[in-house]
């Protein structure tokens, strides 16, 4: 195996770092895939697993160069598990650079998605997935789907994790493979919606699909409205923006869609590769995302504001209990 060069960073020097912009010199990216910042938006789907225990490596943080993980055996652990997600990413290379992943024919227009995998540190976020950007030539009657994947292994030193992989190049690509996983499930559901009709959509948006429609039916009553009430009522205690907009998407229908494609992603991702996290954490973690995609609210509003996230996390791990119970009894998700 080859040497790893690694770096203590303090927090207080990784924030200097950071202030300074001296943090690529200590970790260079590829300069194909755009800024981060860059693509923030509210369809962006940002995982964001439970705060690991990283006291099992104490003092600081131990940050590492990641030229050791092998893209092979990521993509072989991803088969094992989707063959759906194996193809989505067969033929991409992590270096953030765009790859065609599915081309074809819709009358005139041809339609094209291409994604990039960027594999980085970049924070305590674990992955991303932006949605497509949608890109059309008239001239060449052709429409591109671009969408980026930023995974971001920073839990290598999670408690779990070490105690089940003690070499570190195994720990590598495992945990590059999960948060992969992850996030190409929501990069294959981006394609379902985008997919032209009467073409053939991968299992895992049907499966999708198919659990939006449970959790809009009346038999997840009350736990469904219960949380799209407290959504509604946040929205209407964040930023006012206007709804004149025909581009202003129902903000309660996106957060609660938001809320169901994490839970989905992670069940499964769990089922595959281990290591899960209860409805409860992830209920917490959600409802913080969630309340930054509404925006700030109004600081005579605070204290509603946090009562209102409160029974929104209590609700909402209610609504994630119901759905495995109907998974339990019901093959569902598997």
């Amino acid at each position: 195996m080859q040497r790893i060069r690694t770096k203590k960073v303090s927090p207080k020097e990784k924030n200097t770092l950071l202030v300074n912009g001296e943090w690529n010199k200590l970790f260079p990216t590829s300069s194909q895939a755009p800024p981060i910042a860059q693509y923030f938006s509210p369809f962006t789907y940002p995982v964001s697993y439970p705060a690991p225990d990283c006291s099992f490596f104490s003092p600081g943080f131990l940050y590492l160069d990641l030229n050791i993980y092998r893209e092979s055996v990521i993509k072989a652990l991803i088969k094992e598990q989707s063959e759906d997600l194996y193809r989505l990413i067969e033929r991409v290379n992590f270096d953030g650079k765009y790859y065609r992943v599915k081309c074809l024919r819709f009358g005139e227009w041809k339609h094209c998605w291409d994604l990039a995998v960027r594999v980085q540190f970049f924070g305590m976020m674990p992955g991303l997935a932006f949605e497509p950007i949608k890109i059309v030539s008239r001239e060449s009657r052709k429409i591109i789907y671009r969408s980026l994947v930023l995974v971001n292994p920073y839990e290598l030193w999670e408690r779990r994790l070490v105690e089940r992989l003690w070499n570190l190049q195994d720990r590598i690509e495992f945990l590059i493979a999960k948060i992969l996983f992850h996030e190409c499930i929501h990069i294959l559901i981006f394609l379902g919606k985008t997919l032209p009709s009467g073409f053939e959509q991968t299992n895992v948006f049907l499966e999708f699909r198919e659990l939006l429609k449970f959790v809009n039916s009346e038999k997840l009553c009350p736990e469904s409205r219960s949380v799209q009430s407290h959504l509604r009522t946040l929205t209407d205690l964040g930023p006012n923006i206007s709804e004149s907009s025909e581009q202003k998407p129902d903000k309660v229908n996106e957060l609660y869609e938001f809320l169901i494609h994490e839970k989905y992603s992670i069940k499964k991702t769990d089922l595959a590769f281990g290591l899960p996290c209860s409805n409860r954490k992830i209920s917490l973690n959600y409802v913080k995302l969630a309340a930054l995609k509404i925006g700030p609210c109004m600081e005579l509003n605070k204290k509603i504001w946090k009562k209102e996230l409160n029974r929104l996390q209590k609700d909402l791990e209610k609504l994630y209990d119901r759905i495995d119970c109907n998974e339990s009894s019901d093959s569902g998700i598997n």
